[in-house]
């Protein structure tokens, strides 16, 4: 298991993501965001458009993406 925030996928906040893979920790950062937006935290909006936005961009996606897995792979077991 690894720690990810969702700070360090490009959120506002410092929650921590826990998962198996960068997989797991990309899935529990877009219900967080979800979930936020959708309890009215306005902090977590533009987060949430860029998240929405970045699967309609293959390239810039796929660079968000294998940032992200090299970051969760650099990162200490827990």
């Amino acid at each position: 298991m690894k720690t990810m925030t969702c700070k360090d996928l490009g959120g506002p906040c410092d929650l921590k993501l826990i998962g198996e893979s960068a997989d797991d920790v990309i899935k529990a950062q877009d219900r967080h965001l979800k979930e936020a937006v959708d309890g009215g935290d306005t902090t977590h909006a533009e987060a949430w458009r860029a998240m929405q936005g970045r699967w309609r961009h293959p390239k810039k996606s796929m660079d968000w993406y294998n940032a992200a897995k090299k970051s969760f792979a650099a990162l200490p077991e827990d």
